[in-house]
């Protein structure tokens, strides 16, 4: 595991993870809920108790009162509420929230894909989710590994359509070189040989842009087990985008 942190650091030496808890920018991500219920503190799932009615949110890092904005991209309802505290739940889910929370949303619960924001103090929400490229150019010759942010492109329609299963995709990172994608692509298959190397695809964006992901998934059993086999490799932070 240690060897695999070391191939992640000299892979990320050269660029800031924009989710990253140890820099300045704001926190930003996307992915599933963990919704409360009051069993999951009783079988020890989580380690803290909360009441299902209030709006509530915690976090396994962010600090307590940290604001966050949460939006659901099913119906782009939002909430902003400061976190209450740090809590353990498992790995896969990028925030805990109430039922109360999540019935402000109206999110699915089958399925509760979300967006997490940190919004600063002053009420300014900084979206800085990727590093200029101009910086990304004067360490070209490392691999610029990036979380990208793509809006989830499923749009309200006018009339009412027969809905869509959601598909789903891991970003790995977005780059500046196609090589890098490929040295990190390659790294992947040669220390997770039990990964689906069909899953991987590298997608030119534009001009010296360069997106890694794993997918297309519709189900959140495969899509959880993959996501946590990277999580394992040492991946500090990934996003989960969504499509029709």
């Amino acid at each position: 595991m240690k060897f695999n942190y070391l191939i992640l650091f000299l892979l990320l030496v050269s660029c800031t993870s924009t989710t990253s808890l140890n820099n300045k920018k704001a926190y930003s991500s996307k992915g599933f809920a963990y919704i409360y219920n009051e069993s999951d503190y009783n079988d020890k799932v989580v380690n803290k108790r909360y009441n299902n009615f209030e709006n509530i949110i915690a976090h396994n890092n962010l600090k307590p009162g940290t604001l966050i904005k949460l939006t659901n991209p099913e119906n782009n309802m939002t909430i902003s509420i400061e976190v209450k505290n740090r809590v353990n739940y498992p790995e896969f889910y990028k925030i805990l929230i109430t039922e109360s929370v999540a019935n402000e949303l109206k999110l699915n619960k089958n399925i509760p894909f979300i967006e997490v924001e940190e919004l600063k103090k002053n009420k300014s929400f900084i979206a800085g989710k990727a590093k200029t490229f101009n910086e990304e150019k004067k360490v070209f010759t490392k691999a610029p590994i990036q979380n990208v942010k793509i809006d989830d492109i499923s749009k309200k329609m006018s009339k009412p359509k027969k809905k869509k299963s959601k598909i789903f995709k891991i970003v790995l990172g977005e780059f500046y070189l196609k090589d890098s994608a490929i040295i990190l692509k390659n790294r992947l298959m040669d220390k997770i040989p039990d990964f689906n190397e069909k899953k991987l695809m590298i997608t030119k964006v534009s001009k010296n842009n360069y997106h890694l992901t794993s997918g297309p998934y519709r189900a959140i059993n495969t899509l959880k087990e993959d996501y946590l086999k990277l999580k394992k490799f040492g991946f500090e932070e990934l996003d989960i985008n969504s499509y029709e």
